[in-house]
């Protein structure tokens, strides 16, 4: 079922599979939207009942019009559909917003899966990147900017869009979100250095072909998570769903098991 949530200011899209036990929702990174959970959806809603929305500007979501925080919205796609628990799913951007809605509200948190997750409050220098993008947007170089970032976070399908058309497909669509949410997007309260916090069962997937900078990022998070079980995909860059959707599944499949 899909529906349109109304959040704070504004309206994101999102899809209810439907049925009955403890919820999953799935949370998409920067890098695409919800459809990049395609590759996967089929096998957990099977066994589950599944959640996924775009957020603010990407995908079938408005883009925003006022200032939003990515957890609040989560938390008010929760509420749309009365889940007092479920099972965050989270993809970089989306592992972020998971993250801070398990440390500001850890009784609507059942389990946490983190795919090269993203986190407020840690030290990652973008400046260059933003840079680059700024760069190639004022030159209207879109196609620039879709090329760089397969650079950064597509390597394992070839870096390139001629050869990664599908992660490139995702990349171009998600362009005109990052450029409406500038100045609306507001960042969550820093949640690095209160990760030893989390107390739900939690696994976190680095990709091994990703940027180092994630990669390390994503060490330390697992590090300073009570009991988190690290996984390191060794065929994955920043798009697991992607790369190595079996093993997403089984690694969603397998925290949920374990989820309380």
């Amino acid at each position: 079922m899909e529906t349109m949530v109304s959040v704070g200011n504004g309206e994101l899209w999102a899809e209810d599979s439907g049925g009955d036990g403890l919820p999953l929702v799935l949370v998409h990174p920067g890098v695409g939207d919800s459809t990049i959970w395609d590759p996967v959806l089929a096998a957990l809603a099977t066994r589950y009942r599944v959640v996924r929305y775009d957020a603010r500007g990407y995908g079938r979501s408005p883009a925003p019009t006022a200032a939003y925080s990515p957890s609040a919205d989560l938390a008010a796609v929760l509420d749309h559909f009365g889940l007092a628990r479920a099972v965050l799913v989270g993809s970089s951007m989306g592992g972020a917003a998971s993250v801070s809605l398990t440390l500001d509200a850890p009784e609507r948190v059942a389990g946490l899966a983190l795919f090269v997750p993203g986190v407020t409050g840690y030290d990652f220098d973008e400046s260059d990147l933003n840079q680059e993008v700024a760069r190639l947007a004022e030159a209207g170089d879109l196609e620039g900017i879709v090329r760089h970032g397969l650079g950064l976070w597509g390597r394992v399908g070839g870096g390139s869009p001629e050869a990664d058309p599908v992660a490139a497909a995702h990349l171009r669509a998600v362009l005109p979100a990052w450029f409406s949410n500038v100045g609306h997007q507001q960042p969550d309260a820093p949640a690095f250095d209160r990760l030893g916090e989390i107390a739900v069962p939690t696994v976190l997937a680095l990709g091994e072909q990703d940027r180092p900078q994630v990669v390390a990022c994503n060490e330390q998070m697992a590090a300073r998570i009570p009991g988190c079980r690290l996984v390191r995909l060794a065929k994955s860059d920043h798009y697991p769903t992607l790369r190595e959707p079996e093993a997403v599944a089984r690694l969603v499949e397998e925290l949920y098991a374990q989820a309380r």
